[in-house]
């Protein structure tokens, strides 16, 4: 993955996201547009468009003096927290849970106000429980955690995480030892320590934080002791866009087996891959697909 120049205009819708999130004042948002261009003027074509978007943010938190997903992270924590009794039950009644289960956290990644202003939750669980995903590579996916005991599970956005508890407690309860990746600092609308506290999640396993703000997961830039526990990792499990874009091509030179749960939430992503905006995908990072 590299930037396209379709990339650009989506860094300043980005940013006007973000800006209308933060501040209700139009002089300040208008300032913040301006302040971030320097930042858009020194892309890096030859990375994958996470680098940049992480620098963007950077920016645009340090303009607006807060984080301006802080208010909306922690309500769609608790829009979710109100569907997880029915989706539990959901999956402990279905022929096979870790299948639902799966499905349902590919669901969850469509809570991204880094790229949408508002999402259609039930809809979207709709299509992933009775439709066909667009890359399903399940049976893969099956076997590999029925054949390893340890999985290291990165996570993508507050809201969303609730989908991945579900998939983890189902994992938890086929015996394996589940460690879920949060970010060690805001960054987007991304899990931290406190979403995985605020839905549960650190009374299913254990939670740890990968020491960067970056979006997706840049080892350059995260901490030794999580490129440590990610080198040693035999399988993991990477939720969102932002990680399949920083990972896809690190997963193909370590030979490291990486399943991707995501949406293709843009045009570039979705022509890279070949396939029509708004796919699901359940990949496999040894898969020739």
């Amino acid at each position: 993955m590299k930037v396209h120049l379709d990339c650009f205009p989506c860094f300043l819708k980005q940013t006007l996201i973000a800006v209308r999130l933060g501040t209700k004042d139009e002089l300040l948002q208008t300032e913040v547009l301006k302040g971030i261009l320097n930042e858009i003027e020194a892309v890096d074509m030859s990375q994958p468009p996470a680098y940049s978007t992480t620098f963007l943010h950077r920016k645009i938190r340090q303009l607006l003096g807060k984080d301006p997903f802080k208010d909306i992270k922690s309500e769609y924590n608790q829009i979710a927290l109100k569907l997880y009794p029915e989706l539990k039950k959901t999956v402990d009644k279905s022929v096979d849970p870790l299948w639902t289960a799966a499905r349902l956290a590919i669901a969850g990644n469509v809570i991204d106000f880094g790229i949408f202003t508002s999402v259609d939750i039930i809809g979207t669980i709709d299509r992933a429980l009775h439709n066909p995903i667009t890359v399903d590579e399940y049976k893969a996916f099956k076997n590999a955690t029925d054949k390893n005991s340890e999985i290291l599970y990165l996570l993508d956005n507050a809201g969303e995480i609730l989908f991945d508890r579900i998939l983890i407690e189902v994992l938890t309860e086929r015996g394996k030892k589940v460690t879920a990746v949060v970010k060690g600092e805001a960054v987007l609308n991304d899990s931290t320590i406190e979403d995985a506290e605020d839905v549960g999640l650190t009374n299913v396993c254990e939670v740890i934080d990968n020491g960067s703000d970056c979006v997706g997961t840049i080892l350059e830039w995260t901490s030794p002791e999580f490129n440590e526990i990610f080198s040693h990792a035999a399988l993991i499990i990477s939720k969102g866009q932002g990680n399949f874009e920083t990972l896809w091509r690190t997963s193909h030179a370590a030979g490291k087996e990486i399943f991707f749960l995501f949406q293709s939430k843009c045009d570039v992503v979705s022509k890279e891959l070949g396939i029509s905006k708004g796919s699901m995908l359940l990949m496999d990072s040894f898969s020739k697909t």
